[in-house]
């Protein structure tokens, strides 16, 4: 299908933003620090937990890393609001190719992935009589990965390949992006701001499903970022001034609420509205190569506990004890193995499959427009 031309007065003219997928590297590693700990749980069923401080190597300069890794997904979420704000709010025809792209783009990975960690599961339960971190591993959490839909409020607990339970979150924020995508032309702040409002809002009074609420919050908070800087021509002085806000209201939210949700909140967007003033500065693409960084992100993050399950398997099969994990050179070697093992599955399974899929489905509908 030809591309059509972009619908004027809702496209940034800034083709690529660079810090932001430079950031997205970034934050995927980020969860590897948090899931680190992974490597000192034996086999136990639930509740175990990790002495980070006496077995995580670097832990004390590394200590923001391994305790709050985890508030990366957060702004996984927020970056890919402003990205699909800056895709498709332009794209005519973007409601009738979203869901084959987004197919394309998550599906394939993760089915791997899925397969992988359920065979590797089954073997480490085989050997010590309970699954590795993530117990729910039946046929009904099974069925319900398969089309992303493992984390929608039907599940016991997060299951085989554990950290894919925020893209599962993700595809309902998908769906009310492509539901509302045509009003949000019309109004990309003043309908995108009242939906992250309320979804997060509901979150912070103790709605039910919570991980769908957030994302939500965070996802339509990068559309109405995106809106924002599109609307009022925000320039990086302007978003600069934003972040540094954004983080004084972080640690007024520390100290006075000891909330980490709120501080998570407004850390999120200090750090979105930061990297955006960084490209929105970057006229001549210095950052380029920020884009290929960022590509390796979706594989970091599928990847890297099948990795782990891989890695104790061997070590105790062969040193039968976990000890080496405490090493800074096994910490470097556990983030570079994930790390290359994203560059790889980028080049060589995702972009490949994703023209594969692409190209299956122009062949399937070049028939039926003929027959038109």
């Amino acid at each position: 299908m030809a591309r059509s031309e972009p619908l004027p007065g809702l496209r940034l003219d800034k083709r690529h933003f660079n810090a932001l997928d430079l950031s997205r590297l970034v934050a995927a590693c980020a969860v590897l620090f948090w899931h680190y700990q992974h490597f000192f749980v034996p086999p136990v069923d639930y509740g175990y937990q990790v002495d980070r401080v006496a077995l995580t190597p670097l832990y004390h300069p590394l200590r923001w890393l391994f305790d709050y890794g985890h508030v990366a997904v957060q702004y996984f979420w927020a970056v890919s609001g402003f990205v699909f704000a800056h895709v498709y709010l332009a794209d005519a025809q973007a409601r009738g190719r979203f869901w084959l792209a987004r197919f394309a783009r998550l599906w394939p990975l993760h089915l791997l992935t899925l397969v992988l960690v359920a065979v590797l599961q089954a073997t480490y339960t085989g050997i010590n009589g309970t699954a590795f971190i993530y117990h729910q591993q039946d046929l009904k959490h099974f069925l319900l990965s398969l089309p992303l839909a493992h984390y929608w409020g039907w599940q016991t607990n997060q299951s085989f390949n554990g950290p894919s339970w925020s893209l599962s979150t993700e595809i309902l924020a998908y769906l009310a992006f492509w539901l509302l995508l045509p009003a949000l032309r019309r109004l990309p702040v003043l309908l995108a701001l009242p939906v992250a409002a309320l979804a997060l809002g509901a979150f912070f009074l103790g709605a039910p499903n919570e991980p769908v609420l957030t994302c939500i919050g965070f996802f339509f908070g990068g559309v109405a970022t995106y809106g924002l800087v599109l609307r009022l021509r925000l320039g990086p002085v302007a978003l600069l001034a934003m972040a540094a806000l954004a983080v004084g209201l972080a640690f007024y939210a520390q100290l006075a609420f000891h909330s980490l949700d709120a501080t998570t909140l407004a850390g999120t967007f200090a750090a979105l509205f930061a990297m955006l003033a960084v490209d929105l500065a970057d006229r001549r693409d210095v950052l380029k190569i920020g884009r290929q960084l960022g590509d390796a992100s979706y594989g970091i993050y599928l990847w890297h506990f099948p990795l782990q399950i891989m890695l104790v398997l061997v070590i105790d099969a062969t040193l039968r004890s976990r000890a080496i994990a405490s090493q800074p050179a096994f910490l470097a070697f556990f983030v570079g193995l994930a790390t290359l093992a994203g560059f790889a599955s980028h080049r060589w399974i995702e972009r490949p499959a994703q023209k594969a899929i692409q190209r299956l489905a122009g062949r399937i509908r070049s028939p039926r427009a003929a027959a038109a």
